[in-house]
């Protein structure tokens, strides 16, 4: 299982947002690059960058600065935020992103979602499945659709996407620990790569993640910030985690 350290970017600063709210922020105070330097050192496996600007407004402020990111760093970086659009897409592509991460337009046009398979390849394309209570949650949380999440991430491997990046706003920025639950059933029904995302607190949660057959990937924010996780340790834990489940 890899380890991917989280960045949310909103006008420049480093912050992360409790359950997707604006008005409940955490402002950090160093700027990106040091954080991210540091976790690409402490092996992180790659960089989860946020465009908050984008997810709320749709205009890439902070193009410039994931630019920067991208040519500093070895690890890759993919980008979420406001792809609601080909040309968005292509806009952190082209910055270098690794890979771009799509939300509401792909709960709302799922021919937009063929489109961006087909023109940038399934392997460049993730899709953030962002839940509450069953139903997926999109425009940067603030609202949640009558789309059943089961049935969306059904829907969507079918598209030949890279990934799904699954979340249960419930738990983000909370530190109680993922749902575990739902993200079985998840696993139960994608074919692509499953990251979880939110939630994690303690190396324990890492540990029982990594336990999970066949999950790809942990996104890991506020637990580093906060030093609950330690990066290295829990980029430990994931491997031994991994190696445990290939000698079963």
């Amino acid at each position: 299982m890899i380890i991917l350290p989280a960045i949310d970017l909103l006008d420049g600063q480093v912050v992360r947002l409790r359950q997707g709210q604006l008005d409940q922020r955490t402002v950090y105070p160093e700027d990106a690059l040091f954080y991210a330097s540091r976790w690409e050192e402490e092996g992180g496996n790659c960089l989860h960058v946020v465009d908050l600007n984008a997810a709320f407004t749709g205009e890439h402020r902070n193009l410039k600065l994931i630019e920067k990111l991208v040519s500093s760093l070895n690890i890759p970086v993919q980008v979420g935020g406001g792809v609601r659009s080909l040309a968005a897409a292509q806009e952190f592509l082209g910055a270098g992103a690794a890979r771009v991460v799509v939300g509401t337009r792909a709960v709302q046009d799922r021919d937009f979602l063929d489109d961006l398979v087909r023109q940038f390849g399934g392997d460049k394309v993730a899709v953030s499945v962002d839940t509450k209570g069953g139903k997926v949650a999109v425009k940067g949380w603030a609202e949640v659709s009558e789309v059943n999440a089961l049935e969306f991430v059904r829907q969507i491997d079918r598209a030949g996407i890279g990934s799904v990046i699954f979340t249960d706003i419930a738990t983000d920025g909370m530190l109680s620990g993922p749902n575990f639950i739902a993200l079985e059933k998840v696993l139960a029904i994608a074919r692509c790569e499953v990251i979880s995302s939110g939630g994690v607190a303690t190396i324990e949660h890492i540990r029982q993640l990594a336990a999970i057959p066949g999950l790809h990937g942990a996104i890991i924010g506020k637990a580093l910030f906060d030093g609950t996780v330690d990066l290295a340790e829990a980029v430990a834990v994931a491997n031994a985690g991994s190696d445990a489940k290939g000698a079963v």
